[in-house]
């Protein structure tokens, strides 16, 4: 297994991008398909990336930027970027210290951590590896209501302050590596099934449409905690007014990494019209190929009042631990820290449609 790079090393890498190739280099084959791939032809997997490339900007000039804040905020509490470091699965295939190490990288940097329910670590383990992080809680349905609201439970108790629950994951997508490989999750401490129940290759996650969960059922869940709730996965406007109506506290535009509906839209292209159909009456985030400061400028522009950052950790994660996820927090802030003056912007709260435009197809 390749070793992971030094801290001069690590100083020399200056793009998310470069984090991929070490990364990869300390995953096995299977493990490193599955948080990489998408599903059925990968599509979206390739749009989600492009789309944010396909504004162009119009800056400002003569504007006072001597002093820049690209502080931002999440649910009403202050965040060093607006940046969140978006929920995987079980980052210990990434390495040992696994969610415990993202989570003390998100605190240093002052940015919240979302945990997912099938992480390797537990609620409680996250937790405790790092008591400052600002944590929000990824919620699946997981063997039955009741289970389910136990881990609800657990992360109140543990003192993370949002519960976000995936609402498009009703199976799992058609995931061509995986199906090559054989890949099966390892074990995951919130999601493993009851005693004798079979376990599964993705431990019951693969198909929660069983339990039914339907718009009806929000206001359950919301019954469970005083935690806010975000909904994570919305693409149409119409179920953005339908949040609305229920009262959520937030959602991510989100396809799941392109890992669900293939051919779905990329989320640089769905952010405008959920953003609209909001209309500034909860909190709009997305997630879904962000690489660049670049395109976090863009997401806010759009109207996103955050983004969520995934797979760049991870391979920073992998390639580095901690130290690795750091370095990439770092980057994208130096980069935002450059875009903004650039655009003549001095805060995040002047980034607007108005400082660029989408290039027509075909140019």
């Amino acid at each position: 297994m390749a070793a992971r790079p030094g801290p001069d090393e690590l100083a020399s890498i200056v793009s998310l991008h470069e984090f991929e190739a070490p990364g990869r280099a300390r995953m096995a084959g299977p493990a490193w398909d599955y948080v990489a791939g998408g599903s059925w032809d990968e599509i979206t997997l390739a749009e989600n990336d492009n789309a944010w490339r396909e504004f162009r900007f119009a800056p400002r000039v003569l504007t006072d930027i001597r002093t820049v804040d690209v502080s931002g905020s999440f649910l009403g509490r202050r965040s060093a970027l607006p940046i969140a470091i978006a929920p995987m699965a079980v980052m210990a295939m990434a390495h040992p210290d696994a969610e415990g190490a993202v989570a003390r990288a998100a605190a240093a940097a002052g940015i919240p951590y979302c945990a997912s329910t099938s992480a390797s670590t537990s609620i409680e383990g996250v937790a405790e590896a790092a008591p400052e992080a600002d944590l929000l809680f990824q919620l699946y349905l997981t063997r039955d209501l009741e289970y389910t609201r136990s881990l609800v439970d657990r992360a109140v108790a543990a003192g993370y302050r949002a519960i976000v629950l995936t609402v498009d994951l009703p199976v799992l997508g058609y995931r061509e590596r995986d199906r090559r490989s054989g890949f099966a999750l390892p074990p995951m401490p919130n999601v493993e099934p009851a005693a004798g129940a079979a376990r599964g290759r993705y431990a019951g996650l693969e198909d929660q449409r069983a339990m039914g969960l339907t718009w009806a059922d929000l206001a359950t869940i919301r019954s469970w905690s005083p935690l806010p709730l975000v909904l994570k996965g919305i693409l149409a406007p119409a179920d953005a007014r339908l949040a609305v109506e229920h009262g959520v506290d937030g959602i991510v535009v989100s396809n799941h990494g392109a890992r669900q509906l293939d051919r779905s839209l990329a989320t640089a292209h769905a952010l405008p019209d959920v953003v609209a159909a909001v209309d500034g009456r909860l909190e709009v985030w997305v997630d879904g190929g962000i690489r660049r400061g670049l395109d976090v400028a863009v997401a806010l522009a759009l109207g996103a009042s955050g983004v969520l950052v995934g797979r760049p950790f991870y391979w920073a994660l992998a390639a580095a631990g901690q130290a690795g996820v750091e370095r990439a927090i770092a980057i994208l802030r130096e980069e935002l820290e450059l875009t903004l003056p650039l655009l003549g912007c001095a805060s995040i709260a002047h980034l607007n449609r108005e400082l660029f435009q989408r290039r027509h197809d075909g140019e």
